[in-house]
């Protein structure tokens, strides 16, 4: 098996990185706009410093308002379901189990080996035994 590039491995994060890049360099150019139009309606200079503050107090109330909890709800489910919490696993253990049941029912013979190797070609995911275990139980 060959290994993929880190650009390849992660490549959904390099596009979400590269349009929240975009965005926020966006966002802190049309701020630079609106806040450069406001001083000079109110006859004042436009200065980094002020500005720079008042973004950053914007931006922080954007994430915290938004962003955060966006976060939490993709990112943070999305770790669960990675790390494998029982919800996430319930489904496709499930699934997975009666595929090897229905496997080796129509291949007793041939049905060990050929899940030992899709087992070994995967990376040692491996069905729940007690399944496998009550199958041949029945058939002995």
């Amino acid at each position: 098996m060959t290994r993929k590039s880190i650009w390849t491995r992660y490549g959904f994060a390099w596009v979400t990185l590269a349009l929240f890049l975009i965005t926020l360099t966006g966002h802190w150019i049309f701020g630079w706009y609106s806040y450069a139009n406001e001083q000079l309606a109110l006859q004042q200079p436009a200065e980094i410093g002020d500005y720079t503050v008042q973004m950053m107090r914007d931006t922080l109330e954007n994430w915290q308002s938004e962003f955060l909890q966006l976060l939490w709800q993709v990112a943070g489910l999305a770790i669960l379901l990675h790390v494998g919490s029982p919800q996430s696993k319930e489904g496709d253990d499930r699934i997975e189990a009666k595929i090897d049941a229905i496997l080796l029912a129509v291949e007793p013979k041939k049905g060990d080996s050929l899940l030992k190797d899709i087992d070994d070609e995967y990376e040692g995911r491996h069905t729940d035994a007690r399944f496998v275990r009550m199958l041949e139980r029945r058939h002995s």
